[in-house]
C-alpha cells in the first residue's frame, strides 16, 4: 500500500534533507508537503520507479523554496549580514548533485534524542519523525490532549533548530548520554506496532518492522552493548508470535490458546541466542530481563509447560530495577500462576493506589482473568466489561467483551 510505503520512506527522506541543510524543523515541513503531494499524485499517476528518489526531489525543491523565503524575510529585517556565509541556512546551487541512496534514519533517531530536550519531548519527537505516528496517536500514548502534544513537538523542533547541532552521528560520549532515551523510543514504537492503541487492527506491522530494523542497525553499531542486544531479542521473541495472535476474522487469541506451531522458530532461535549471550556478558538490564521472560514463554511446548516460577523470579528482579507499574501488574499475574489466584489478586490490590494505573484497562483485564481463575464469574464479568470499556483497541475490546459474554452465559440460570 502507498500509505505504508510513505510511512517507511518519510524518516529516510527527512534524514537526507536534515543532513544536507542542517535544519530539522524546516526539513520536516518540506517532507510533509512531499508526502502530501505523493498521496495526491501517486494514486492518479501510478507509483514512480524510484519512490524514495521522487520524494527526496520534491521535498528538496520545497526545502529550497522555504530556505529562500526565510532568507528573504531575514533580508527584509536587515539580518542578512549576520547570517551571511551560514551554509545551513543557504540554498545550495540548483545544479548540485543530491545523494539519495544513503539512509540517515539512525542519525535522525539520535538527533531527535537531543540532550537539550526532556525525555518526554525527545520520545514524542522521535515517534513523530522516525516512527511515523500522528500527533493524535502520540498524545494518546502520553495521556495528554492533542493540542498539548502538538505544542510539545513544535517546541522540541525549535530547540533542535536553535541549538545548531550538526546532523551527524554523535561521538561515543554523546551516544551513551542519549542511548537510554533512544532505546526507550524504539521500544515504544515496537509496542505500538505490536498492539495498536487505536483502530480496528490489532497490529501495525509497519511500526513493529521499522522498530526491529532500527534496533538491528543499533545493534550493528553497538554490538557489545548488552541492553541493545536485549531490546532486539525482546522484539524478535515477541514478534515471533504475531501470526498466531489473531484468528481468521482478526479476533484476538490469548497467549495460552495460540497455535504454537505458527510461531516463528527462526526468530525465537535468534532472540534466545541474543539474550543468552547478552546476559552472560552483562550488565543485566530491564530489556534483557523482559527478553528472558519472552524466551521462557516461547520455548514452552504448551501453555501448561510454561516455567512460571522462573518467570515470577525474573519479574521480581525486573520490578526492583524498573519501578514500572505495568511490570508490577505482570508480576501479580505470574504470582497467581505460581501461588494461586488469591495471591495474585492480593498483589493487584496493592496497585490500586498507584495513580499511573488509575483507570487503566489492563488492571481491570488482569483482575478479570484472576477472578475467572478463582471461579468468581460474576466479578470476572464485571471487570472484563470495565476493561472492554477502557481500551481504544477494537480487537482488544471485542476479545474482552466476548470473554465477559461467555462467562455471563455460563453463569446464567438454565
Amino acid at each position: 500500500m502507498a500509505e505504508d510505503l510513505l510511512r517507511d520512506l518519510a524518516p529516510q527522506v527527512l534524514g537526507v534533507l536534515s543532513r544536507r541543510f542542517g535544519d530539522f524543523a524546516t526539513a520536516e515541513d518540506a517532507v510533509q508537503e512531499a508526502l502530501l503531494a505523493a498521496a495526491t499524485q501517486w494514486p492518479v499517476d501510478g507509483l514512480p520507479d524510484n519512490p524514495r528518489g521522487w520524494l527526496v526531489q520534491v521535498a528538496y525543491r520545497r526545502m529550497i523554496e522555504l530556505v529562500r523565503a526565510e532568507a528573504a524575510r531575514r533580508d527584509r529585517e536587515d539580518r542578512a549580514a549576520r547570517r551571511e556565509g551560514d551554509d545551513r541556512r543557504t540554498a545550495p546551487p540548483a545544479d548540485e548533485a543530491l545523494a539519495t541512496d544513503r539512509d540517515d534514519t539512525l542519525v535522525l533517531l539520535f538527533l531527535c534524542c537531543h540532550p537539550t530536550l526532556s525525555t518526554a519531548s525527545a520520545i514524542a519527537l522521535t515517534l513523530r519523525a522516525v516512527g511515523g505516528l500522528s500527533t493524535a496517536e502520540i498524545a494518546r500514548a502520553f495521556l495528554v490532549p492533542e493540542a498539548t502534544m502538538a505544542q510539545r513537538i513544535s517546541r522540541a523542533k525549535q530547540r533542535i533548530r536553535a541549538s545548531g547541532l550538526p546532523f551527524r552521528m554523535p561521538d561515543e560520549e554523546e551516544r551513551q548520554d542519549r542511548l537510554a532515551t533512544v532505546l526507550h523510543v524504539l521500544y515504544l514504537i515496537f509496542t505500538e506496532g505490536h498492539t495498536a492503541s487505536l483502530g480496528a487492527d490489532l497490529r501495525r506491522v509497519d511500526l513493529s518492522e521499522e522498530a526491529i530494523r532500527l534496533t538491528r542497525a543499533m545493534h550493528a553499531l553497538l554490538p557489545d552493548d548488552s541492553e541493545v542486544a536485549g531490546l532486539l531479542a525482546l522484539m524478535l521473541l515477541t514478534d515471533a508470535r504475531a501470526a498466531a495472535r489473531t484468528g481468521p476474522s482478526g479476533e484476538l487469541i490469548s497467549l495460552a490458546d495460540q497455535d504454537r506451531g505458527r510461531w516463528d522458530a527462526a526468530a525465537i532461535a535468534e532472540g534466545t541466542t541474543l539474550v543468552t549471550r547478552a546476559m552472560a556478558r552483562g550488565p543485566v538490564g530491564p530489556y534483557q530481563l523482559q527478553a528472558a521472560i519472552a524466551a521462557l514463554h516461547d520455548e514452552a511446548p504448551t501453555a501448561a509447560a510454561t516455567d512460571w516460577p522462573q518467570i515470577l523470579a525474573l519479574y521480581q528482579v525486573l520490578e526492583r530495577l524498573s519501578g514500572n507499574p505495568v511490570v508490577s501488574l505482570n508480576r501479580a499475574v505470574a504470582t497467581a500462576m505460581v501461588h494461586g489466584p488469591a495471591a495474585g489478586l492480593d498483589a493487584l490490590a496493592a496497585l490500586d493506589a498507584d495513580p499511573r494505573l488509575a483507570g487503566h484497562h489492563r488492571l481491570d483485564a488482569a483482575r478479570a482473568h484472576l477472578y475467572e481463575m478463582a471461579g468468581d464469574r460474576e466479578r470476572a464479568v464485571t471487570h472484563y466489561r470495565a476493561a472492554a470499556g477502557g481500551t481504544t483497541s477494537l480487537p482488544e475490546q471485542r476479545y474482552l467483551t466476548m470473554r465477559a459474554a461467555r462467562l455471563a452465559t455460563l453463569g446464567a440460570p438454565s
